[in-house]
């Protein structure tokens, strides 16, 4: 009985241990969006791609509602996902032994009244990846599984780079536009 005890208070312990340091599952909590910033509109070429399909389910998920262009407070406007393979080392057969593998896009924020509130930013990721010559089907399925990854992770950072400079400003009233100066700059 006495080690039972002993077993479960050490897993009680380490449990609240590992909270304490703030350790939480990927993909888990939602990154804080002011109030203002919840009604968008995404202007894309292609609205129904992976990259802009992620984009919109996280931002959902982190509270924002999208609306028509009109109602909008804010438009996101996301330019398609750039894609590129490279070679990293060679084997000593002169094969490909290495891939770096690069996605990035760009994006940018306007309010309703057409003034660019975020300038246009780049996101980028880059991933390495061992290559086997001899498996060409599975190579071929691991950069496709990779890229759906790096898919997932640009649009993270575009999320947490709009919650970033969204709290940079000051809001007079939570219904009003934001100035375009940031809080931490004093109005000239």
């Amino acid at each position: 009985m006495d080690s039972r005890l002993c077993q479960y208070s050490l897993i009680l312990v380490m449990t609240c241990l590992l909270t304490a340091c703030g350790f939480q599952l990927r993909g888990v909590g939602s990154i804080a969006i002011p109030e203002a910033w919840k009604s968008m509109y995404l202007v894309s070429n292609d609205p129904n791609s992976d990259f802009s399909r992620d984009v919109v389910s996280q931002l959902a998920a982190n509270g924002v509602q999208w609306t028509d262009r009109e109602s909008a407070t804010y438009r996101l406007a996301l330019m398609p996902e750039r894609f590129k393979q490279r070679n990293l080392s060679l084997n000593s057969e002169a094969r490909v032994a290495e891939l770096e593998l690069t996605m990035s896009s760009k994006f940018r924020i306007v309010d309703a009244r057409d003034e660019e509130i975020m300038p246009l930013t780049t996101v980028l990721v880059v991933k390495q990846m061992e290559n086997n010559p001899q498996n060409v089907v599975g190579k071929a399925s691991e950069v496709r599984l990779i890229q759906g990854e790096m898919r997932s992770e640009l649009a993270a950072q575009i999320i947490r780079r709009i919650s970033f400079y969204a709290a940079s400003f000051q809001y007079s009233t939570p219904a009003s536009l934001p100035t375009t100066a940031p809080a931490s700059v004093p109005a000239q």
